[in-house]
């Protein structure tokens, strides 16, 4: 596996504030020692697989199979809907701090500077004595990914490959105990969020078969061996799991009957999404943004100023291309905010 580790420079906006709306859906917990899978389901709730044979099931209960088929266009669990824009809070109570929005390029090959998008990362904090009252004021940290663009990431290799971001995890969640997750999708060409875990590793997920030639039920269901929930097992470090080689459009996808490469361990320090942003996807489809992601976590009263010096942390953000298609494992790590104290890895 060829890992890239990139540095992201820390860009502060000061000032920025958005007004308040009222959202309709709610976060989900995340606890921090999760039973039976590291992952909860996000927009796959209540996802029905069709079988390969039989009558047809419509794609919308199909939940669109991480990507691979076409979005259903309903809320799912953990969305959050009727925001104006996704720098407005997704929760009552929550302001926007003064740092609230960061905005860098992700570099296309180690030192390189040219961009192949953007991370948009936005701080919002409620003060412990409004409703519901805790114990310490809250935070939401946002995560997006934006304008992903027709560029070759790897000067290393002949011709163009575009980074695929299958997941987005974030670091330095150790001591916050049981968080809550969710999202908010934006714009039309936007990627849902699938499922998020409480986990380092990035578990690879491929339907049965994908692109030109392969049914809608093969592109609904699952390749064999495949999960929408990864069982807990393996290594805590492990950065992405699953079967690091390319796979052609129309070739039935597989785990060998491997079931260690559907695994993935519990890592409370981490929160990693799933999700299916490229500028250009190798099934056809073109979500060159991500939906702005969501962790809410006890934090303290840091002033901006404190907030920008102290709490970036390299590493923090960690961008997976898991070969969902005819690609092969990749990361791309960048400096981000984690929680006040926090450790990462």
């Amino acid at each position: 596996m060829r890992n890239v580790k990139l540095q992201l420079a820390v860009l502060g906006a000061l000032g920025l504030v958005s007004s308040q709306v009222f959202a309709a859906g709610t976060l989900c917990a995340l606890p921090a020692a999760p039973t039976g899978s590291a992952y909860i389901n996000a927009y796959n709730d209540g996802r029905v697989i069709p079988p390969l044979a039989g009558p047809a099931t419509t794609a919308i209960l199909a939940r669109s199979n991480f990507g691979t088929t076409t979005d259903g266009g309903s809320a799912g669990l953990c969305e959050i809907t009727g925001l104006s824009n996704d720098g407005v809070a997704p929760a009552t109570g929550y302001g926007a701090i003064a740092v609230v929005s960061r905005t860098s390029t992700i570099p296309s090959v180690t030192g390189g500077s040219t961009s192949i998008g953007e991370v948009v990362e936005r701080i919002w904090r409620k003060p412990a004595a409004t409703a519901p009252v805790t114990a310490t004021p809250m935070c939401i940290l946002g995560t997006k990914i934006s304008n992903l663009s027709n560029t070759d990431h790897d000067s290393g290799t002949g011709g163009t490959q575009l980074f695929e971001i299958n997941d987005i995890a974030r670091g330095g969640f150790s001591g916050s105990g049981t968080v809550n997750v969710g999202y908010f999708k934006q714009a039309a060409n936007a990627s849902r969020l699938y499922r998020v875990g409480r986990t380092y590793t990035s578990v690879q997920h491929r339907a049965y078969k994908y692109g030109a030639g392969a049914t809608l039920a093969e592109q609904q269901n699952n390749g064999t061996g495949y999960l929408d929930l990864p069982t807990i097992g393996g290594s805590t470090t492990l950065d992405i799991n699953g079967v690091n080689t390319p796979i052609a459009a129309g070739v039935v996808a597989t785990t060998g009957g491997v079931a260690t490469l559907q695994d993935a361990q519990v890592n409370s320090n981490w929160v990693d999404f799933t999700a299916d942003s490229v500028y250009a996807d190798d099934d056809g489809s073109t979500n060159p943004v991500s939906s702005m992601t969501y962790v809410e976590f006890p934090c303290n009263t840091d002033s901006a100023a404190t907030i920008r010096d102290t709490w970036v942390q390299p590493g923090a953000i960690s961008l997976r291309q898991t070969a969902q298609e005819n690609t092969t494992f990749k990361r791309i790590d960048l400096s981000g905010f984690a929680p006040p104290g926090a450790t990462v890895p």
